[in-house]
Parts: C-alpha cells; sequence; structure tokens
C-alpha cells in the first residue's frame, strides 16, 4: 500500500467550486473520451447517508486500454476498464476505483475543501489514525504538466479570467491570492502482488498525480464557462453531456439515470440500466501459441470415441457416453473445425 496525501489550490472558494468541480468532470471526461475509450457513466443518483447525509452517488467505467504502459498491455485484456464509484457528500467526497480482473488492485480518494492554504496538517487525522503519509504540494500554474494535455488556453501563468477578474497566476500566487481554496486528498493505492507491487502502485500515484494536476488547472480555465451557472444548470449540463460521452466512446447505446428519488445507503447492488460487462475471449499476443510449434510425433492424428453399439455398454449407465447438448454444440467457436484440420495436417 502506498499513502499520498495531495493539496492543491486554487483562486475559488469552496461554494464556487461546487458547481466548478461538476461541470470540469462533465467536460474533462467528453473531451478525453473517444471511439473504445474513455469514461462512461453507468449510473448518477441521488443518495442519502446515515452519517454524511445528502448526496450524489455515480458509477463509472473508464476504458483506457491504450493509456497503460507497455508492460502493462501485455497481460490486460483488450477491452479493459475501470469501475469508479464516488460519494459526493461536498465539501467531503470518497471515490473508489477497481477492475476485476486485477482483484487485488484497488485506489481509495477522501477529499475534503477548505477555504485556506492548504495549510490543515491535521485534515484527516481521522482517517489517517496515525500512518505515515507523504504529503504533497500541487501547484496549477507552474507544475510541469505531460505535454499531451498542454493547451495554451488552459495555461494558467497567461489566462486571466473576464467575469472574475482572476489572473494571471504569478510565481508564489498562493501567498497573495484571495479567495483561495485548497482541495486535500488522501489517496491510498493498493496492488498486493508480489514482484509487482511498488512498481504499479508508483505508476498509478503518478497517474493520479497528473490527473489531478488537469483537472484542477481546468476547472479555473473554464471558470467563464461556469462560474454563473446554478445547481440545476450544472446538473442539466451534466446530464447532456453524459450521454453524448457515452455515444461517442461507441461501445454501449446511452445507459445513464439521473433520477431525482434519493436512494438508500444499502440499494446499490446494481441499476436496471446497467449495460453488461463486455467479455474479451481473445488471449493477449504474448500469451498466445506459436502457430508453427512441431507437433509431438507421439501423438494420435485423431481421437475417436467407442461406439456404445459395440461396446455393450447398456445406455443409461454410469459409462454410457452423455449426450451433447444444442447449448454446447451451437457455443463451438466458429472457425474451430478448420483450426482442427489445419492442425492434423501438419
Amino acid at each position: 500500500m502506498l499513502l499520498k496525501e495531495y493539496r492543491i489550490c486554487m483562486p475559488l472558494t469552496v461554494d464556487e467550486y461546487q458547481i466548478g468541480q461538476l461541470y470540469m468532470i462533465s467536460k474533462h471526461s467528453h473531451e478525453q473520451s473517444d471511439r473504445g475509450e474513455g469514461v462512461e457513466v453507468v449510473q448518477n443518483e441521488p443518495f442519502e447517508d446515515p452519517t454524511h447525509g445528502q448526496g450524489q452517488f455515480t458509477e463509472k467505467r473508464v476504458y483506457l486500454n491504450s493509456k497503460l504502459p507497455t508492460w502493462a498491455q501485455a497481460v490486460v485484456p483488450k477491452i479493459f476498464y475501470v469501475t469508479e464509484k464516488a460519494w459526493n457528500y461536498y465539501p467531503y467526497t470518497k471515490t473508489e476505483y477497481t477492475c476485476s480482473f486485477l482483484p487485488k488492485f484497488s485506489i481509495h480518494i477522501e477529499t475534503k475543501y477548505e477555504d485556506n492554504k492548504g495549510c490543515n496538517d491535521n485534515i484527516f487525522d481521522t482517517e489517517l489514525k496515525e500512518q505515515e503519509r507523504e504529503v504533497c504540494f500541487i501547484d496549477i500554474a507552474y507544475d510541469e504538466i505531460p505535454e499531451r494535455y498542454y493547451k495554451e488556453s488552459e495555461d494558467l501563468r497567461y489566462f486571466k479570467s473576464d467575469k472574475t477578474s482572476r489572473g494571471i497566476l504569478q510565481e508564489g500566487w498562493r501567498d497573495t491570492q484571495e479567495p483561495i481554496m485548497c482541495s486535500y486528498k488522501l489517496v491510498t493505492v493498493k496492488f498486493e502482488v508480489w514482484g509487482l507491487q511498488t512498481r504499479v502502485e508508483q505508476f498509478v500515484h503518478k497517474v493520479v498525480r497528473d490527473v489531478l494536476l488537469l483537472g484542477h488547472r481546468q476547472a479555473f480555465a473554464w471558470v467563464d464557462e461556469w462560474i454563473d451557472m446554478t445547481m440545476d444548470e450544472v446538473r442539466e449540463f451534466e446530464r447532456t453531456i453524459q450521454e453524448a460521452t457515452n455515444q461517442k466512446i461507441g461501445i454501449f447505446p446511452p445507459s445513464i439515470s439521473i433520477s431525482e428519488t434519493p436512494l438508500s445507503s444499502c440499494s446499490l447492488t446494481g441499476h436496471a440500466s446497467a449495460p453488461t460487462t463486455p467479455l474479451c475471449t481473445d488471449a493477449p499476443e504474448s500469451l498466445s501459441v506459436f502457430k508453427d510449434r512441431p507437433r509431438k510425433q507421439s501423438a494420435p492424428e485423431a481421437l475417436t470415441l467407442p461406439d456404445p453399439d459395440k461396446s455393450g455398454v447398456p445406455q443409461g449407465s454410469p459409462m454410457s457416453p452423455l449426450p451433447i447438448s444444442n447449448d454446447l454444440q451451437s457455443s463451438t467457436p466458429p472457425g474451430s473445425n478448420a483450426d482442427i484440420a489445419e492442425l492434423n495436417e501438419q
């Protein structure tokens, strides 16, 4: 397990960012999605929690096979997604990432928002329970961003908001900026596989950091687009953009439902509109069998079963051959007979 606390300051108030966060997440997900890859919204529902009160529950599927490093692509199915479940009780949120293909892999993120410069060292005292963690400050204006994500219009060293007159962010802007708020994020990454744990957990934290940097940059760079929105307007924006994102991915038809009826704390077992899990039977190329592998000479050319009429075994006895059902016959993969013939010819 690798635990880190990220602190990301922005020239906004906590109340303002409640709208900005919802707008940014929807627009960012749409921009980062492409045919076959991106973020599919499965569920988006009001949710009632006995401890935190009224909130919003979302479930998403993040398709990202091509974004994995080469060594990971070698052992991951071609259709691969991570399930994201998030509980938003703003200004407190909780997000979990899991993957059925990697049962020992998980990411847990707890977030708290405060109107300060990231100076609260005790904000996660209850959650940490004396666990050691590394504290990492992220500067949305001056930290280096991956080149593929860079846009001049989102460079906060040169951006100034027309509607709020905030910006340009100069060196040391966190010491002088008003208003200012901080996103405190406690991120736990687990990949309990011997020999790969350290490498994978470090890689995942690097990806998480890049995503946090990009998302918070965009939240402020797009401030003029959302600063005048109400909560109802941003929820309608969510609905529209999520349907467009699902269509853009192209794997499934739109399947989201934004309900006005709160869910109970025990009703998160699934959603009637959730699409079925995609299956991929193709093995990774690194695991495929070489077609030109020499065949053992001792292997028989064909295998045959004895004729029950000539074997003397009574029909229906424990030794009699079992009939093959139509379901099994129809499930034979196309081309299987041709493959067997090809092997017999070798």
